[in-house]
């Protein structure tokens, strides 16, 4: 199978000189600009994620992902991820099958249940429902995805449904994905649907992760599932600058500002900048470096996992949109070929 490369995004609301920042607006133009040009460099894959913050103001991913179907030729598009726990699961397959209906076998879907509980109280929710509201919705996700005509009950409605076919339908499902932040359940219940791994990587080793890739696939065997079924995805942060020393100075800068200010907003404390700063190394799942540096580091990495797919959150912080835009470039005309001429000839 053919390895994939991408980006993905929360959106960047732009911070100006004086410290302030731009209207959140702008985050929305930007992103758009930066999906079209990942479309034009070649790049595989470009995730939407879901946050509701000022500073990444992507809140609502597949009204992007609808635009950007809209303007692109070949670039796959997906949530990364939709927090299903507090969104519709009808809603969105219907959003995403309307995008799919504009970019027909390039939508995809990365269900997740959040890295934290903020959606809970804006979409009047309740906490304690955290666990249950994201396993019923993901089945009828699932269901709805599957064909027409679904009859269905669970938990998080109060009136089941009766050969209900929801529209428009795609020429094809959509590619579902189980997203997870590493947690053993998740990987279990991945296997349990039969549904491909979307790992959200913020920390640890690759050798770590590659523990987490070896239980997929044994407990995916023993289940019997089709061995190409499945696939794993690695989003991580990361950027790509001409040399090493500019593209560690330029990330550090922004990851550090975005880490502090975003897990305040959360009520957690930020790293240290020396902290943040060791993950960038070898050993760390930051991918930041020159072309070659992080040429060699994905290689590396895909030794470990087998992925499928990496993307890559490089917009953060308010960086500057020109620096977000020339490391899309480098990452779509000299990593992507590197990576493929070397899985092309092991």
């Amino acid at each position: 199978m053919t390895f994939e490369l991408g980006v993905y995004s929360f959106g960047n609301t732009p911070r100006l000189a004086d410290g302030s920042r731009d209207p959140t607006a702008q985050a929305l133009r930007d992103v758009l600009e930066a999906i079209k040009l990942a479309d034009e460099v070649g790049l595989d894959f470009f995730g939407v994620g879901e946050h509701h913050m000022r500073a990444m103001p992507l809140s609502s991913p597949t009204s992007v992902v609808n635009a950007a179907a809209a303007t692109t030729h070949r670039i796959k598009l997906g949530t990364a991820v939709t927090v299903l726990s507090t969104d519709d699961p009808i809603r969105v397959f219907q959003q995403l099958a309307t995008a799919a209906s504009l970019a027909p076998g390039r939508i995809e879907l990365v269900a997740g249940r959040g890295s934290s509980t903020i959606t809970f109280p804006l979409f009047d929710h309740d906490e304690h429902d955290y666990d249950m509201l994201y396993a019923s919705k993901l089945d009828l996700l699932m269901a709805v995805n599957a064909g027409e005509n679904v009859t269905w009950h669970g938990p998080h409605r109060k009136r089941p449904l009766q050969n209900v076919t929801a529209f428009p339908r795609p020429e094809q499902p959509l590619k579902m994905w189980l997203g997870t932040g590493g947690s053993p359940d998740s990987v279990s219940r991945a296997v349990e649907l039969g549904l491909p791994m979307f790992l959200g990587i913020l920390g640890g080793t690759p050798e770590h992760w590659a523990q987490y890739a070896r239980a997929y696939r044994a407990a995916w065997d023993q289940a019997g599932h089709p061995a190409e079924g499945a696939d794993i995805a690695v989003a991580v942060h990361g950027f790509v600058a001409e040399s090493d020393a500019r593209a560690r100075a330029v990330y550090l800068e922004h990851e550090h500002r975005m880490m502090a200010e975003g897990l305040a907003e959360l009520g957690r404390p930020a790293p240290s900048r020396a902290d943040r700063a060791a993950t960038y190394g070898p050993d760390g799942m930051v991918f930041v470096g020159s072309p070659d540096e992080v040429t060699d580091r994905i290689l590396h990495l895909h030794g470990l996992l087998g992925h499928t797919r990496q993307i890559l959150q490089m917009d953060v912080g308010g960086m500057p949109q020109r620096d977000f835009l020339g490391a899309i470039e480098l990452l779509g005309t000299k990593v992507l070929p590197q990576i493929r001429a070397e899985l092309a000839h092991p």
